[in-house]
């Protein structure tokens, strides 16, 4: 008896928890509630992969709370398909509101490649086989544009002085949203070559 009563404060206090998170705007969350809604990784949804501690955590929950039905659909793909059996090609999950394409390519040299950013889109990227570094800056801190952003493409070239170079493992996932200027597929030492996923969900 006394199992099933502390089971059932349990299932309570997670409902409870839940329903907090689900119910307030996140802009006015504290750090604490903030991290722990990060941290117990519901949002998710039972994705082995870990999230990179580089995402924007406030953007992230933001975001989310706006079109859950959408981040869910994402993250129950990555964690129902075996990502690295799956066809070279786009997945659509919801037209052009939510896709997923997986590609094949061998790390770039860091001085042929450009920091990028997107308006309409965030970025899901995860490094399914391989590794390779990204370079991730604050759009705001952008040097100069090498390329305007072009709004058919959702996207703009720019440079940094001060960009940092994480490195992409298939232990963790990066989440790079429109104020997130980042330089995927770098090379380590050699150039190698890299299975990698990258959902686009639509921010609308």
């Amino acid at each position: 008896m006394r199992r099933i009563i502390v089971s059932i404060m349990v299932l309570t206090s997670i409902f409870g928890l839940s329903k907090s998170f689900g119910q307030s705007d996140p802009s006015t969350w504290s750090s604490e509630k903030l991290n722990k809604w990060f941290d117990q990784g519901d949002w998710h949804k039972g994705w082995s992969v870990k999230p990179d501690n580089s995402i924007n955590k406030t953007a992230l929950a933001k975001a989310y709370f706006k079109n859950s039905a959408r981040w869910d659909k994402a993250f129950a793909f990555l964690g129902a398909n075996d990502l690295t059996k799956l066809e070279l090609k786009r997945y659509d999950l919801d037209g052009d509101n939510l896709y997923v394409t997986i590609s094949e390519y061998n790390t770039k040299n860091p001085e042929t490649t450009r920091y990028e950013a997107h308006q309409k889109y965030i970025d899901i990227q995860y490094v399914v086989t391989g590794s390779e570094l990204i370079g991730i800056a604050s759009l705001a801190s952008q040097e100069s544009v090498l390329q305007p952003y072009n709004d058919t493409k959702d996207i703009g070239f720019y440079s940094f002085k001060n960009g940092k170079m994480v490195k992409a493992t298939p232990t963790k996932f990066f989440i790079f949203f429109p104020s997130d200027a980042h330089m995927p597929g770098l090379k380590e030492e050699t150039n190698a070559p890299v299975r990698k996923a990258v959902v686009k969900l639509r921010l609308d």
